[in-house]
């Protein structure tokens, strides 16, 4: 008897369940103007939308234009210029101002700027600064396409990135990766800390702008890793972090030039080896290996070995913020160093010196 009211138990369940979802089938419609297939239908195709990077693309691709050179060959000047693809640059202003890359356009005799509506326009360097690979150009033109920018939100490791630019003289290109690391320096002058990034970026793609997945620019597409004469193949490449590019960008439009400071000296960190021979309580600090005899060091009696703790007050942990702060401050400028010298710490005053520019 007990077996019999159960299955009637559990039948009636059933049925009950089976009633309500044919209700919420035929009501549901009814209420939303849609049947309950179409939603899940539009639920799904919401999902993937999801990973596409095409609202991105739209926003920044349209100020992301390919760069050309027309050169002249100075043995035959009468013969007619050829069109050479060169890579590639980043409208930054409706004044017309392109971030590029320095080796981009360092040997183009004159240099041609294609958008991608299909407008064509020639350029005026603004200036360049080869420590940096960076250069600016200037075109007129109305209703020019702009990138979006935000300075103040830094790339992180592990942000989905694009690249934009012309790889191979192909057409614009989009390739897909993410920040591998921030700050990577010791590739260049001293004056980078590179993003590193598994998007492809080929020949062609050098100015290109680096954007992350909401449109917004994080950095100039700048080299590809390579091991002798390899191409970079390795997905290693690397771009300029947009905040420095923009600073340097400024400096260009006002003068022409970056003006860097200079002290004169070369450094390393100091090891745990060198910190016990020259009495240094820790490793903090940049030992002073090398002195140009002319220059602000040499000047102020600085020696080889002596340890610099502090620039202006501020404790210096490493070579790379020394470097920094010497860059940044105007020439002609005198500055408190402090030093450690033979177990000793001692406040010497420097006057900082212009960095000469060199030109590859």
């Amino acid at each position: 008897m007990m077996i019999k009211d159960t299955l009637i138990y559990v039948s009636k369940a059933i049925a009950f369940g089976l009633i309500m979802a044919a209700v919420i089938i035929i009501v549901m419609p009814l209420i939303t103007g849609q049947s309950l297939t179409n939603g899940l239908f539009n639920r799904a195709v919401t999902s993937s939308n999801e990973l596409s990077f095409s609202t991105a693309v739209r926003r920044a691709a349209p100020a992301v234009v390919n760069i050309y050179s027309l050169s002249i060959d100075q043995r035959k000047p009468l013969k007619p210029s050829s069109l050479q693809g060169l890579g590639s640059g980043v409208i930054m202003s409706k004044e017309g101002y392109i971030l590029t890359n320095y080796h981009v356009i360092k040997q183009a005799d004159e240099i041609v700027v294609a958008l991608q509506d299909g407008r064509k326009f020639t350029s005026e360097v603004v200036g360049s600064d080869p420590e940096t690979d960076l250069a600016v150009l200037k075109i007129e033109g109305d209703n020019l396409p702009l990138v979006p920018l935000e300075l103040d939100v830094p790339a992180r490791v592990g942000d989905v990135v694009l690249a934009i630019g012309n790889p191979y003289n192909l057409g614009q290109t989009i390739t897909q990766g993410i920040i591998s690391a921030t700050g990577r320096n010791g590739l260049s002058s001293g004056y980078l800390d590179f993003l590193q990034t598994d998007a492809a970026i080929n020949a062609g793609n050098s100015g290109g702008a680096l954007i992350d997945t909401t449109g917004q620019l994080v950095g100039i597409n700048t080299a590809a890793f390579q091991i002798g004469n390899e191409s970079g193949t390795h997905g290693i490449s690397f771009a300029i972090p947009i905040k420095l590019a923009h600073s340097i960008m400024g400096k260009l439009i006002q003068d022409g030039r970056v003006i860097r400071g200079a002290l004169g000296i070369g450094g390393e960190a100091v090891g745990p080896v060198m910190a016990q021979i020259l009495n240094i309580p820790d490793l903090t600090g940049v030992l002073i290996t090398s002195i140009d005899p002319v220059g602000p060091a040499a000047k102020a009696k600085l020696r080889k070995r002596d340890v610099i703790t502090h620039y202006e007050g501020e404790a210096i942990p490493g070579v790379e913020m020394l470097m920094d702060r010497i860059a940044e401050t105007p020439p002609g400028k005198e500055v408190k160093l402090t030093i450690i010298r033979e177990g000793k710490s001692y406040e010497v005053p420097v006057t900082i010196d212009e960095k000469p520019v060199h030109y590859n």
